[in-house]
């Protein structure tokens, strides 16, 4: 049996290493393997590890801020697999921190009830599971591709049997299983790498499989202002202390939300972005200069010594922040044991839409979720299972050629974040998609791949973003600023060709 896996980050190198234990793996990776948004994850990682928590309590956390669209068997079987998720971590290298009674370190961030995320290296926790993974590939039997980014998926017959890659190679698989993480880098201000542009969700919907809830993105509410590749500002920072302050000084997020900073973070950023429209700001502060300055170095030393090296002390005053494009809520929809509606074809991580995070991702679930439904992807491929059911919502076709890009990655990120931000508008959305028809029209059969890609996922996002007359969780539309009980469900999106 030969498994592809597209993508290096915790998802995908999970997933080769464990395929490799039965299967022959080839894993391509567009980038070095160790540009990626795990390799960024600063906060950490969330389970229910000790007999204070328990995984329904974590269920229950994860569904409150899901602003009523998480998946409840999606949810459990994140939280319940989570405590063997950081097991397998732990046995594959990754040394996250104890206390001095040699107990895992936990601690508090937004919307979770109780401590329960787990951190490595203070605040570099992603670093250090990016490092272990590759270490482990190293040692493993995975042919390890860098510099391949994937064109196409070839399909025979309904099912997938493989890639074309951009140097016009095909390589034929039994299994494929795209992990190529988000889609962030499709706006200005992200803290993603610049690699993150949503390949997957394109290629699957090329493909014929059915995204779901691509409207979704997740803008985290503090990344270092004034910097298009956005410093993060872990939420852990909050989770510790740190409050936000207005431009006069004031404090704002207790009269917004009884957990005030530490709300879901859709909640957040909303009310940061609110709160610099009506001072006309780019951005509010963040101040945790209250606690004592070594306690600050030694938790955080990433963020201390990022902030220092753009100019910002954390320790001796506050810092400017603003919201950044940060993480993808929709993807190509799977089942819980990672089956996209294609046979064959299977997806985990960021690039995946699980439903276990909803329409507002809780803060350290993210690499939960990469490591717990790759493992469960990589079961199905063994199992060698059908394609999974189609899901109960409606799904909407669109009728698009889809190939055919933006004039440049300027235009479409320009266009992306003046007209598909962390606040839409019909008006907006419309004009959106104009363009993308307009870009179309004007394909050339020599295009850059990657460009086609990422605006393909664009469009997807814009169009479901208009088709959702509501807000919920992370999608604000300040022309339909309620939620609705009418839109209580999933977006599911189709290909039919023109």
């Amino acid at each position: 049996m030969h498994v592809l896996v597209i993508g290096s980050g915790l998802a995908g190198t999970n997933a080769a290493l464990l395929a490799s234990q039965f299967a022959k793996v080839t894993l391509l990776s567009k980038s070095e393997l160790q540009e990626t948004n795990t390799q960024r994850a600063q906060g950490g990682i969330a389970a229910a590890m000790t007999g204070l928590d328990d995984p329904a309590l974590h269920a229950e956390d994860t569904i409150r801020a899901g602003a009523g669209l998480c998946d409840p068997a999606a949810v459990d079987a994140l939280t319940a697999d989570g405590v063997s998720a950081i097991q397998r971590l732990i046995q594959l290298g990754v040394n996250f921190d104890r206390g001095r009674d040699g107990d895992l370190a936990l601690a508090t961030e937004g919307a979770h009830s109780t401590p329960r995320v787990l951190h490595a290296g203070g605040d570099q926790t992603g670093r250090h599971i990016q490092d272990a993974l590759v270490e482990r590939l190293a040692e493993a039997d995975v042919d390890v591709r860098t510099g391949n980014a994937v064109e196409d998926l070839v399909v025979e017959a309904g099912r997938c049997v493989g890639v074309l890659t951009d140097a016009r190679e095909t390589i034929l698989a039994d299994a494929v299983i795209l992990a190529s993480g988000g889609s962030g880098a499709l706006y200005r201000v992200t803290t993603n790498p610049a690699n993150a542009t949503g390949d997957g969700v394109a290629l699957a919907f090329r493909a014929g499989a059915v995204v779901r809830d691509p409207e979704f993105v997740q803008f985290h509410p503090t990344a270092l202002a004034g910097e298009e590749s956005a410093f993060l500002i872990s939420e852990a920072v909050r989770g510790e202390g740190a409050v936000l302050l207005d431009s006069r000084g004031d404090r704002f997020m207790s009269s917004i939300h009884p957990d005030a900073e530490l709300a879901p973070r859709s909640v957040v950023a909303q009310a940061i972005f609110e709160t610099m429209r009506r001072d006309s700001a780019d951005h509010v502060r963040l101040d945790v200069s209250h606690l004592d300055s070594d306690f600050l170095r030694e938790r955080f030393p990433g963020v201390y010594q990022g902030a220092l090296e753009r100019g910002y002390d954390m320790t001796t005053g506050p810092i400017p922040v603003a919201p950044a494009a940060h993480y993808h809520m929709g993807g190509v929809y799977t089942d819980i044991d990672g089956r996209t509606t294609i046979r064959g074809l299977y997806a985990a991580g960021e690039c995946a839409s699980t439903g276990a995070h909803g329409a507002n991702r809780v803060a350290s679930n993210s690499l939960l979720e990469a490591a717990v439904f790759s493992s469960r992807a990589v079961e199905s491929v063994l199992r060698n299972t059908h394609e999974a059911d189609m899901p109960d919502d409606d799904v909407t076709t669109l009728r698009i050629h889809p190939h055919g890009g933006a004039p440049s990655w300027q235009n479409l990120k320009r266009t992306m974040s003046e007209l598909v931000g962390i606040s839409r508008t019909g008006e907006d959305l419309r004009a959106a998609i104009e363009r993308f028809d307009q870009w179309s029209a004007q394909r050339s059969d020599r295009g850059d791949a990657s460009l086609e890609l990422g605006t393909l996922t664009a469009r997807l996002i814009t169009e479901a973003a208009l088709q959702r007359a509501e807000t919920r969780g992370s999608h604000l539309r300040l022309d339909f600023p309620e939620t609705s009980p009418d839109w209580q469900r999933h977006s599911l999106w189709q290909l039919v060709r023109e």
